[in-house]
């Protein structure tokens, strides 16, 4: 009956059917359509990304001029080369130290900031030097690590510390007259008469090699002691415009204040004194017979800070100035995180005994380990190409211990080496280091999709 109904139906002339529509993706536009948005951007990549990586690896296989094929040996130069060793080395500690030291440095931020008033304000602060350039942050650092404390803020400020602790030199550099005095050299920079000083005949100390106009403050004129007991006078024997009688108290010498002046007999200190304004000093009666000693803190040449730039310390520094700019970056990631967080799971803990160093480490940190490993990745394919901040903050001088693999390449390339088959096969290496990074964080990327 069926099969009746549908050949009356045909011979009716019942519409036939429809053609299948073209088929079309899951989001229902046309393939042609998608390929024809995506063209333009696709020819950008491959001009901008594949194209130069191509070239790379080709040009990498070529000698300096590019006219004679070498293989590998630009890949085996790297590994026998020094000065790229080097740079091999500091970048695998830029890895391993930089990206940990600021992502802690943002964890602590964030948490820490949640409860207090002026949070906001703080992160502000914080926040505010990624919106320096590297070039302006490495010029602002070169500054701060200056050598020179009344320079460098670095400096400044270790020294202001350094010299409430300990006694700062009075007249660095000066030293006797050996030609007039008996102060003759004993060690550790103190100079001690050869005679013994006698009671009532009062004891000379000429000193030399400070300029007059040089002297600390306003310095009076130097006079010679009087009194009995045992004295002396410790005097700069010089004057400008010449004259006067070496090793004798001349008109217009000026004192030396606040030398300080041992009594010393069978090697024991028996008396101290310290020089006054005029330049004069006066001991006990105990110190008749004994030889006079001026102590090396004297002469001393005044604590000029640590050397933040120097070949030891130079990668740590720009370390430093690299955590300044970016521990904003992450604090803002992982509070964006931590804001996202249970606040009925942290109560629990704490409801249930735990103190807040437990709530942070074993409820806190968890939770926010996927924020955590993000910026920590990021960080890692960031530091790998640092170049900036080593080129402007390291000097000349110790330019090769602080160098990194993305700044040999510019060496190696254009700053005076002009080998571009070495920095491209060094650009080839950076690109290897990077991916199994990359490739991680896409990882991750996939089983967050899924979740």
């Amino acid at each position: 009956m069926s099969s009746a109904v549908a050949k009356t139906a045909e011979g009716a002339g019942a519409l036939p059917t429809p053609p299948a529509a073209p088929r079309k993706n899951v989001t229902g536009t046309r393939l042609w359509v998608a390929v024809l948005f995506l063209l333009p951007a696709l020819v950008l990549l491959g001009a901008l990304v594949v194209y130069p990586i191509g070239y790379s690896v080709w040009r990498s296989l070529f000698d300096a001029s590019g006219s004679g094929f070498v293989g590998l040996d630009n890949y085996a130069e790297i590994f026998t080369d020094d000065a790229t060793l080097v740079a091999v080395r500091n970048t695998a500690i830029w890895v391993a130290v930089a990206p940990a030291l600021v992502t802690a440095l943002g964890l602590i931020f964030a948490v820490l900031t949640e409860r207090v008033r002026w949070g906001t304000a703080f992160k502000l602060i914080v926040f505010m030097p990624m919106a320096i350039s590297m070039l302006a942050a490495g010029i602002i650092f070169r500054l701060v690590y200056e050598q020179d404390p009344d320079q460098g803020v670095a400096n400044a400020v270790v020294t202001s510390v350094h010299d409430v602790f300990a006694d700062e030199s009075v007249y660095p550099k000066a030293r006797p007259n050996a030609q007039v005095s008996d102060l003759r050299p004993s060690g550790g920079g103190s100079f001690t008469t050869e005679g013994a000083v006698r009671a009532g005949t009062p004891a000379l100390l000429p000193l030399v090699g400070i300029a007059p106009n040089r002297l600390p403050g306003d310095p009076d004129d130097a006079k010679a002691p009087t009194g009995n007991g045992v004295t002396g006078t410790v005097w700069l024997d010089f004057r400008l415009g010449g004259g006067g009688e070496k090793g004798a108290v001349d008109r217009g010498e000026k004192a030396l204040e606040g030398v300080k002046v041992e009594a010393v007999k069978d090697g024991k200190v028996v008396a101290t004194a310290t020089s006054g304004a005029d330049g004069t000093f006066r001991l006990p009666e105990s110190a008749d017979g004994a030889r006079l000693r001026l102590p090396g803190s004297n002469f001393a040449a005044p604590y000029n800070g640590i050397d933040w730039l120097g070949p030891t310390l130079v990668t740590p520094a720009v370390i430093g100035s690299y955590v300044w700019m970016w521990a904003g970056f992450a604090m803002v990631l992982i509070a964006a995180g931590l804001a996202g967080v249970d606040r009925n799971l942290l109560e629990a803990a704490r409801v249930d005994g735990a103190n807040e160093w437990q709530v942070f480490r074993r409820i806190t940190v968890p939770l926010l380990a996927p924020v955590l490993v993000v910026v920590l990745v990021t960080l890692m394919i960031n530091v790998m190409k640092i170049f900036d901040l080593v080129y402007i903050i390291a000097p000349q001088p110790t330019q090769d211990e602080a160098n990194v693999l993305a700044l040999q390449l510019y060496l190696a390339s254009y700053g005076g080496g002009g080998d571009f088959g070495l920095g491209s096969a060094i650009g080839v290496v950076l690109l290897l280091l990077v991916l199994p990074v990359m490739w991680v964080n896409i990882r991750r990327l996939r089983k967050e999709r899924q979740r």
